[in-house]
């Protein structure tokens, strides 16, 4: 799929984006601020819902409120993970885009505690294991957010309006799964996101999905051949999708983990496969890219 460098990110677009980011920045100032103990709360709903995450996963005080909570009010939650130097490359997590999507939670707090072991620290992580806690907390876990809106839908690509609305009559045949939304950006989460990345500035995002069993690239940059078990497999581009925004669009790689089973793990064997991986990918494409290019001159 074409790269488009962040130079074209479009003209039409900027205009509104800004406007949209300055109603999100307000938004998240005029929020109150949530307590340490009330986040460790917020987190242990997950270890109440997810076999593989646990109470002791949220029992220190490094989650905090983003500033944004989702439709029904449930908080979306960040950890950092600060690099030991200040210009490390910054690699922005993002779990639970779909909340029945349950591994994709589930392995995100996995990936937390290796990073509590990881030293030195060479990129600054920033971390949410879901942004969609509203369609995980269900009683039946659902794909959309409370309004039923599909997240990865809602983002705002060129021609949204038109392109989003045609895919979703002719391609889905209205599958209230895939819903985009009435307008880019009509959700808290989605302007969450969209605010998170004007101000955390990431060189790089890695979203959790399932259950494809593959990975996914949008943006500049060579993608990963694999991630363990998992092969490169290029889906495509949608309207209002984060590959599309924030690859296509902004310019900033998106790698996309999706697991082979939206409600079991992997394997512990594979999970660790895929995590060293990862961090080859990042260190070699990202925090050495000069020594990479060379290596891939003919």
């Amino acid at each position: 799929m074409p790269a488009v460098p962040a130079s074209r990110s479009g003209g039409r677009l900027r205009a509104p984006l800004f406007a949209l980011l300055s109603l999100c920045a307000l938004t998240a100032q005029a929020e109150s601020s949530l307590p340490d103990t009330q986040a460790r709360e917020h987190c242990q709903k997950y270890a109440d819902r997810l076999g593989s995450v646990y109470v002791s996963d949220c029992q220190d005080d490094r989650f905090y409120f983003s500033g944004h909570s989702s439709v029904s009010g449930e908080p979306i939650l960040l950890r950092d993970f600060p690099a030991s130097q200040a210009d490390a490359p910054r690699v922005l997590v993002v779990g639970g885009i779909h909340g029945d999507e349950l591994s994709s939670i589930s392995i995100v707090f996995a990936w937390m505690r290796e990073l509590k072991t990881l030293t030195p620290q060479p990129f600054h992580w920033r971390i949410t294991p879901s942004m969609n806690p509203d369609g995980l907390l269900r009683p039946d876990a659902q794909r959309t957010n409370a309004n039923g809106v599909d997240l990865n839908r809602n983002f705002p690509t060129p021609n949204w309006e038109e392109e989003s609305r045609k895919y979703w009559v002719d391609r889905t045949h209205r599958n209230p799964r895939r819903y985009p939304g009435p307008e880019p950006l009509s959700e808290p989460e989605s302007r969450w996101l969209f605010a998170e990345i004007e101000k955390f500035q990431p060189h790089v995002i890695v979203a959790v999905h399932a259950p494809y069993g593959i990975v996914d690239f949008d943006g500049p940059s060579i993608p990963p051949k694999k991630l363990g078990h998992l092969y490169l497999n290029l889906l495509g581009t949608y309207p209002g999708s984060l590959g599309n925004y924030a690859g296509v669009v902004r310019g900033i790689p998106v790698v996309t983990v999706e697991l082979a089973s939206a409600g079991s793990m992997p394997s512990a064997r594979q999970q660790d496969k895929i995590w060293q991986d990862l961090l080859t990918w990042l260190d070699e494409k990202i925090n050495q890219p000069t020594q990479h290019a060379a290596k891939d001159t003919p």
